[in-house]
């Protein structure tokens, strides 16, 4: 492994920790609490296609005349994410995004929906994601989570958009969540199959062949450039903090369900 890869991987140690121990998992044991989970989660599941676009965008060749792209590994990658992300194929058959696919499923099990669709409703009209993001009634953590996504992507440097989309995306949610729709689904009227199907596509496409790429990628966009490796760690570290304190702002949410009401 390349040196400063190794570097940025142990300086992230603390942070994965934070992350794979956060008390919020501790505070799912429902099928509601999944619910509440999604409702704040699905933005999260959204701008990460904002991310990939803007590799797609920057790393290969969207637009014309086409020239051909000197890494065709990072061309591959780049484009193999994008075709299971944008255009994958649902239980029923049919072509759809995992956006699509997740929200299928939040439909499925009655979550709410309704701020994530005014949302992107808004966007669709070309009204500033910022601002439609401030007009909704959601946590101050995911506004900021979205906020710092695209704050990365607007800076449009390459090392910075890469290590955002390498570092800074979970990958422990699908075994635990399709522990729980296990333990739930037999007391439970309720249809999961879009749920455990989307769960299931994400660990089968989350294979070993992703990780090691993302690395090559952040290798090649940094070369021997100190300054840019710094940034990329940096960026890793923001991304898991911000994502930590969307963690909390869900826990402290599911919390607040479950506290009894004092007459």
């Amino acid at each position: 492994m390349n040196s400063k890869i190794a570097y940025i991987e142990k300086e992230l140690v603390s942070l994965r920790e934070d992350l794979k121990n956060h008390k919020l998992y501790k505070q799912l044991n429902s099928i509601d609490d999944i619910k509440t989970f999604m409702e704040g989660h699905v933005f999260a599941v959204w701008d990460f296609m904002s991310l990939l676009k803007a590799l797609q965008i920057n790393l290969t060749t969207v637009s014309t005349p086409w020239i051909p792209k000197k890494n065709t590994n990072l061309v591959r990658f780049i484009n193999e994410i994008t075709l299971a992300e944008e255009s994958d194929v649902n239980k029923d058959g049919v072509l759809k995004s995992h956006y699509e696919m997740y929200l299928d499923a939040m439909q499925e099990m009655h979550a709410d929906c309704s701020k994530i669709e005014n949302f992107i409703q808004d966007i669709s009209k070309g009204k500033d994601i910022i601002e439609s993001l401030e007009k909704l009634s959601i946590d101050k953590a995911i506004k900021d989570f979205v906020t710092y996504t695209f704050n990365i992507i607007d800076a449009n440097e390459n090392h910075k958009i890469a290590a955002a989309f390498t570092f800074g995306r979970e990958d422990i949610i699908p075994d635990m969540f399709l522990k729980i729709v296990d333990e739930t689904t037999v007391n439970s009227n309720v249809s999961f199959d879009n749920f455990i199907y989307y769960l299931n596509r994400h660990i089968e496409l989350d294979g070993d062949e992703h990780g090691p790429l993302s690395l090559q990628m952040i290798e090649e966009l940094c070369g021997n450039d100190d300054k840019k490796w710094q940034e990329v760690l940096d960026v890793a570290k923001t991304s898991l903090q911000v994502r930590i304190n969307l963690w909390t702002a869900i826990e402290e949410t599911l919390k607040s369900k479950k506290e009894p009401v004092l007459a």
